[in-house]
């Protein structure tokens, strides 16, 4: 039988096994292909190549003094020109900041680009602004005998004046008034007196007129109209210096009829969707 062990006893700890630590496995080597070693001959070729090579050769490869200072002065540009420009600022007077660009030609000219006239004279020598531009009277021979009458008619839209021009000492009769009341307002009768003032005539022949229909810008015109023709009758040759300045022209527009349908000649009623 066998020997029962006492309980109070306890049996021996036995210290662990160890085992062993397997082997690391090695990578394996692999030989390089063909052409991935011919690099590595050429770099040992050039190398020795380099060896060889005599110090002067070595050092054209390190960057000259001059080479370092275009460098620079291009990383300088490349840096101006990252650089934002600077906000311009508004001057307090337009325009005062810009420069003439004329370039005026003579030793003698002053810098003022306006201190000439376009015929190269000074201006302000004569006296008189270089802009105002003075309507010279033209040369007219008319017939001033006492019994001398010319007569015309004038049309400007539905205004029509029938005018007389005879010698005197420049009176405007309209419907037996005078000029000024019968056309107060100022810039017709300054519009009807252009023809006469044009040919030098204003202070020696008046004008008698009987006028009908339209209204007062309307009559003004016509006024102006038939003095015109009546002085073509008095002298022809009138005609090329009147038609440029325009006071022979028939001004033919008129108002526009109404339509059918339109409030006016081309206004229409409101248009209502709903």
């Amino acid at each position: 039988m066998a020997e029962d062990t006492p309980a109070n006893e306890t049996p021996e700890e036995q210290p662990p096994v160890q085992e062993p630590a397997p082997e690391e496995e090695q990578p394996v080597q692999e030989p390089a292909p063909e052409e991935e070693q011919a690099p590595a001959e050429a770099s040992d070729g050039s190398a020795a190549d380099s060896a060889e090579a005599p110090p002067e050769e070595a050092t054209t490869g390190a960057q000259a003094p001059g080479q370092a200072s275009t460098q620079d002065d291009e990383d300088d540009e490349d840096a101006a020109e990252d650089t934002p420009p600077a906000a311009r600022e508004k001057p307090s007077i337009p325009g005062a900041d810009l420069e003439v660009d004329l370039v005026l030609e003579g030793p003698d000219r002053p810098s003022d680009p306006y201190a000439y006239d376009e015929d190269g004279e000074p201006a302000g020598e004569s006296g008189e602004e270089a802009d105002v531009v003075e309507v010279e009277p033209v040369t007219a021979t008319i017939d001033l005998a006492a019994h001398a009458r010319y007569k015309a008619t004038g049309k400007r839209k539905t205004a029509v004046a029938r005018v007389i021009l005879r010698p005197g000492t420049g009176v405007y009769t309209v419907n037996g008034k005078p000029l000024d009341i019968f056309f107060p307002r100022a810039t017709l009768d300054r519009q009807i007196r252009q023809p006469l003032e044009a040919v030098g005539y204003e202070d020696r022949m008046d004008v008698v007129a009987r006028l009908h229909g339209g209204g007062v810008s309307a009559q003004a015109g016509a006024l102006r109209h038939g003095i015109s023709k009546a002085l073509i009758d008095a002298d022809p040759n009138l005609r090329g210096e009147l038609k440029r300045r325009g006071f022979l022209t028939r001004d033919a527009r008129v108002k526009e009829r109404k339509k059918a349908g339109l409030k006016k000649a081309r206004k229409r009623p409101q248009f209502s969707k709903r």
